[in-house]
């Protein structure tokens, strides 16, 4: 989406690309390249020392869909694209590979790759952390425990989400993969560790881990141990023979080969954590969200995890080299810019994404209309699969104009909730709000979300902020950077939105948000087959 800058706060001179400290190492000019691997492609940005993006290139990849509900994707693809983005990103900015200092990995969290150690070919599609296929497995490991039964330990519900359940489907429904798992013939990655294997050699010595960052999501690691958990694999009847070690989120895992041969592969993170980390939200009580198709807001809780009594995912932030981790709390927003592509494909109220901020900014109000966007239930921090979305408050008096900025005002508010149960679980106050992602540019929707919120809203001048996250993380574990307060002074404000609502209207509009999210429950009686809500798309 477009916007316009606010006007009541004006982009500040600092807002303006500037240089940084001079980088701490001993080469004349410094370059990190990072790989963000997305759910429907591949990006690869060149960064220089300031933090500036140099150059990029990206590559699409296909959506394998065999049955409802099954998404997979060509591992093999994956690689290959990788291997293209990245030399496209390079001849873009005429630098060889040994002009490289490091290359960090982003990647989509929660999707597992098997394969075969002697080989190095997958011994199936990836399974994405979209697909659904373990909904059943799932309920039956959860038992009379349900779907809490491993929280404790991993900070995670039991859900189709997460590697987990997909690693025993896979190991249980591939003929002859069990015995070769047991026999450590077989490994398994999310990723960031099929593509860490591949870049430093594969079948030729590739180095086999993952990030903790990864690992967490996988329902298969203590978060207070970092370690995988015992009881969890034998649980899932998973063999501890395909498992990759669990390291650092910056770290030289290793050299490249092929055609970034010598670059130090030096850090991995799922790609929210690589956006928090991109957004030097590296304090406790630092939050940002990521406006896409659905939203991801994850908060900063510093060295210890927080249990959630509100729906939302305890989870790792980071960890630096050997320093201890840093935890944060996550919550997940099903619908939020797709709500507005609802709005042009469904209802056909605008030609445009582009067209929705003007025609809402022609009214002054919502005209009492709100907008459930409940399409598949509701997540955090509600998790209901019975609620559906629904408009509420309409007269006579209301206009598409008045819908258009009820759709706006969805994302806002949807982004309360969450934040109101982050600072319940937490007992940290949310200072201000780091934003990121397409939506961003939306200067409406942005005021308003400073207004319901209370704080500032705050985007930054390099909005590739998972890609840069990345990047910083290989830069600290190899010497670019000296450290997080370094990548704090490279960090510019593009614009920066501060709330204007009066507290006694934004009680008044949150309390009928709140009734119109009531509106929305219990729409799934016992004899409708029920439709589980969908994780947002990401990458």
């Amino acid at each position: 989406m477009s916007g316009t800058v606010p006007t009541q706060a004006a982009t500040p001179p600092a807002a303006r690309p500037a240089p940084g400290p001079r980088a701490r190492t001993d080469r004349p000019e410094a370059y990190v390249a990072a790989i963000d691997q997305g759910t429907t492609s591949t990006r690869c940005l060149v960064f220089d020392a300031a933090g500036r993006v140099v150059s990029s290139d990206r590559r699409e990849h296909r959506q394998i869909l065999p049955r409802p509900g099954w998404v997979e994707h060509d591992a093999t693809e994956i690689w290959a694209k990788v291997q293209a983005v990245a030399a496209g990103a390079l001849a873009r900015a005429g630098l060889r590979p040994d002009q490289l200092t490091a290359l960090g990995i982003a990647n989509q969290r929660e999707t597992v790759v098997l394969w075969d150690r002697a080989t190095g070919r997958p011994v199936h599609n990836a399974v994405v952390w979209q697909d659904t296929r373990t909904a059943g497995l799932c309920t039956e490991l959860g038992g009379a425990h349900g779907q809490d039964r491993f929280r404790e330990a991993t900070g995670l519900p039991l859900a189709p989400y997460f590697s987990g359940p997909k690693i025993a489907w896979l190991l249980e429904r591939v003929p002859g993969l069990r015995h070769r798992a047991e026999n450590g013939e077989i490994a398994f990655g999310t990723i960031d560790s099929w593509l860490v294997w591949n870049l430093t050699g594969g079948t030729s010595g590739g180095v086999h881990v993952t990030d903790v960052t990864n690992a967490a999501r996988t329902l298969l690691m203590d978060l207070h141990t970092l370690d995988w958990d015992p009881a969890i694999l034998a649980a899932m009847d998973i063999p501890e023979a395909v498992l990759p070690r669990i390291r650092p989120s910056a770290e030289v895992y290793g050299t490249a080969t092929g055609r970034l041969a010598g670059v130090p592969v030096a850090a991995a993170l799922g790609d929210q954590q690589a956006a928090l980390f991109g957004q030097t939200c590296f304090d406790l009580g630092e939050a940002k969200n990521t406006y896409g198709p659905g939203s991801f807001l994850l908060l900063n809780t510093g060295g210890r995890p927080v249990p959630s009594a509100s729906g939302l995912l305890t989870t790792v932030a980071h960890q630096l080299g050997g320093e201890r981790p840093v935890y944060c709390l996550e919550g997940s927003i099903a619908v939020t810019g797709a709500l507005v592509e609802w709005l042009r494909d469904r209802l056909g109220l605008i030609r445009s994404v582009d067209e929705i901020e003007p025609l809402a900014a022609s009214v002054p109000d919502n005209g009492g209309a709100y907008v459930v966007p409940a399409f598949s239930g509701l997540f955090a921090p509600y998790w209901r699969s019975d609620a559906r979305g629904v408009i509420t408050g309409l007269t006579a008096y209301v206009t598409r104009a008045h819908l258009a900025r009820a759709v706006l005002e969805a994302t806002s508010w949807q982004t309360r909730e969450v934040v109101d149960a982050m600072q319940r679980d937490s007992g940290v106050r949310i200072a201000a709000l780091r934003a990121d992602g397409g939506m961003t540019g939306n200067g409406l929707l942005m005021q308003h979300q400073a207004d319901v919120l209370g704080v500032p809203v705050i985007r930054p001048v390099v909005r590739e902020t998972t890609s840069l996250g990345a990047a910083y993380a290989a830069g600290l574990a190899t010497g670019v950077w000296d450290g997080p307060d370094e990548l704090r002074a490279h960090w510019r404000e593009d614009a920066r939105w501060e709330p204007a609502m009066a507290e006694a209207e934004r009680t008044r509009e949150y309390a009928r948000w709140k009734k119109a999210v009531r509106r929305s429950l219990d729409w799934l009686d016992g004899d409708e087959p029920e439709v589980r809500p969908r994780r947002p798309r990401v990458g």
